[in-house]
């Protein structure tokens, strides 16, 4: 236990932590540790906001500076638009160095003040679950190398978030807000062409989805989402009440050394029904740019020795989900999963199997039903259906 409390506190905690606040600016002096420069110039005190978000180093780590082979291979001439877009998502694929921004550019009440801007870093393997014509998974983990007076300690490898990818999806898993989920169906028509995203949190339960279309253009890939709704992050429950859900668009772009992830969202608040509040529910707009940069020469091999001894025990935990989708047209959680820590059982039984503990797939069968029954609002516990 106490080296899982050890991984998430490196990883998730510090991304709250405090930020020491710059000095304040002279009149006519150039700053030279700014971090926006599509900011607020103008009504804010700088010195409340700096940005907030993780406050650890890592070692220095050397970037890839020539496009590799993923991007050569969506480069390709002659394939066909089915293989350009899977070989886009693919190149999603690998060991990168990260980097959060998120900022507020307009607000939309009166009293509205913007919050301070988010910072946060980290290095990911991005490891390939699953590659079929139509579908495509893919698992983040966090690898990382901590410095702190001149030492470097790690690995630290913690289970990040996934992401699903499905060619002309029929059935959509949608947030409705409320710590509640619903099956949606699109036109069929609607769907000719598109690829879901499907995002899933640290311990494969939903988090949000949408559909949209790759567009390769030249020497750029993207896929540009439809309007979705999604739960607060990490980085905003944290710190905010004044707001319940996420309503925006997300953008995915390819880059010849990596790829970045856009946002487009709408803090909105909700009435009890799950319904956008009152006459003035949105606060603010916010964005956010995620750069994945592909990096060479980083030790990953931690990463791929989790994903290797624990893919099997979260391969059962994501047929718990695929279950409960399956037998609820909706369903509500009990609490949200990362604030109420619900996933910490089954964080200490890869946490086991890591460490070179032996797999029983029965009893990971169990363990994980039981667990993912410990989320839901109901009573009704996923069945074992293999």
């Amino acid at each position: 236990m106490t080296r899982l409390l050890l991984v998430l506190l490196v990883t998730f905690a510090t991304a709250c932590g405090p930020v020491k606040a710059p000095a304040p600016e002279k009149p006519g002096a150039e700053r030279k540790d700014r971090q926006f420069t599509f900011t607020w110039r103008y009504g804010v005190d700088d010195t409340s906001f700096a940005p907030r978000g993780g406050t650890s180093h890592g070692p220095e780590v050397t970037l890839e500076t020539t496009p590799g082979p993923a991007w050569t291979r969506l480069r390709e001439p002659g394939i066909s638009a089915l293989e350009r877009d899977r070989r886009a998502i693919l190149a999603m694929a690998g060991t990168f160095r990260t980097s959060f921004d998120f900022l507020e550019v307009a607000g939309f009440r009166p009293d509205f003040k913007p919050d301070r801007p988010y910072q946060s870093w980290g290095t990911e393997y991005v490891a390939v679950v699953r590659d079929d014509p139509r579908f495509i998974s893919l698992q983040h983990l966090l690898v990382m190398f901590m410095k702190h007076d001149g030492k470097v300690a790690g690995p630290f490898v913690t289970k990040h978030w996934r992401q699903d990818w499905r060619y002309e999806d029929d059935e959509m898993l949608t947030y409705r807000g409320r710590l509640t989920w619903g099956r949606e169906r699109p036109a069929r028509a609607a769907s000719r062409g598109t690829w879901t995203q499907a995002v899933f949190q640290v311990d494969d339960s939903p988090r949000y989805e949408a559909a949209g279309r790759w567009e390769h253009f030249g020497n750029v890939s993207t896929w540009r989402s439809g309007t979705t709704w999604r739960p607060l992050p990490r980085r905003e429950w944290s710190v905010r009440k004044d707001y319940d859900v996420l309503i925006g668009t997300n953008q995915v772009t390819i880059t010849p050394t990596g790829w970045i992830y856009e946002e487009s969202n709408l803090k909105t608040a909700l009435d009890a029904a799950g319904r956008p509040s009152g006459t003035e529910p949105v606060l603010a707009k916010e964005l956010g740019f995620n750069r994945f940069e592909r990096v060479v020469g980083f030790d990953d091999s931690a990463g791929r020795r989790y994903q290797e001894r624990t893919e099997p025990f979260w391969a059962e935990v994501r047929a718990a989900w695929e279950d409960v989708v399956r037998r609820h047209p909706t369903f509500t959680m009990r609490a949200a999963a990362d604030q109420a820590q619900l996933f910490v059982p089954l964080f200490e039984y890869a946490g086991k199997l890591d460490e070179g503990a032996p797999y029983d797939a029965a009893d990971a069968r169990t363990f994980a039903r039981k667990t993912v029954a410990t989320y839901l609002a109901s009573d009704e516990a996923p069945a074992v259906t293999r």
